[in-house]
């Protein structure tokens, strides 16, 4: 849960004469390229449409950026979001006092206007990634420095997300892959009001750092419960 939706995480253990591990972080956009044969081979029942569409419902969709880079699901058709404790760490430690130690102790909201608000955090949906590698690609040339290149880069990544959200509520940017030969646009619907529901103690909830957060399976309780809200327009 803990890295950004735009890339997936594929990790692939092989054993055999010589143990070989296959893992990195993927766009989703690619699952169907490089990834799903072996992933359908290792048990997977989704389509590479049900994990990522561009036109229709996927996987993608339930998928959120919570906070500045942690990963989270929507869960209910109310905008129940699952995401780990630690994600959730600074929002839980902001409502903790001194007689309410949510940190120590955990935090249930019994009913919806016990939920807490917490001013600052945002949910993110990707609404799409776009290929716009031939239109930045024709903006460099062999002869620009490496910050004139950067600068260009910028330059036309900005244009093509200000065209990408015109007219709509929608953020975006476009970022480079692959050592700077592919640039791709990443279109993104996001929520301001996001409200704590329900978190363990952190005895049970603190995960261990990077060490346990890479590790399969981890006995801990590493989870917290949010809420997205928002406008009938949809646009907070």
């Amino acid at each position: 849960m803990r890295k950004l939706f735009s890339l997936l995480i594929i990790l692939t253990i092989g054993f055999g004469p010589m143990t070989k591990a296959d893992e990195g972080m993927w766009l989703p956009l690619f699952v169907e390229r490089l990834n799903y044969v072996d992933m359908e081979e290792m048990g997977l029942q989704l389509t590479a449409e049900e994990i990522y569409s561009i036109n229709n419902s996927s996987l993608k969709d339930a998928i959120i950026i919570f906070g500045r880079g942690c990963t989270g699901e929507i869960v209910s058709p109310e905008g129940l979001i699952f995401t780990n404790h630690h994600c959730g760490f600074g929002a839980i430690q902001s409502h903790s006092t001194i007689e309410h130690d949510y940190l120590t102790d955990g935090f249930w909201a019994m009913n919806k206007k016990e939920e807490l608000k917490n001013d600052g955090l945002t949910a993110r949906f990707l609404v799409r990634i776009e290929d716009v590698t031939d239109r930045v690609l024709t903006e460099l040339n062999d002869e620009m420095t490496e910050q004139e290149r950067t600068a260009k880069v910028r330059e036309v990544g900005k244009e093509i997300s200000d065209e990408a959200i015109k007219d709509t509520h929608f953020d975006a940017y476009v970022r480079g892959f692959f050592g700077g030969n592919e640039y791709y646009l990443f279109v993104y619907e996001t929520f301001k009001d996001i409200r704590l529901v329900g978190a363990p103690p952190s005895s049970i909830g603190k995960f261990g750092a990077d060490t346990d957060n890479w590790m399969w399976p981890r006995h801990t309780g590493d989870f917290s419960i949010f809420r997205v809200y928002t406008g009938p327009d949809i646009k907070n």
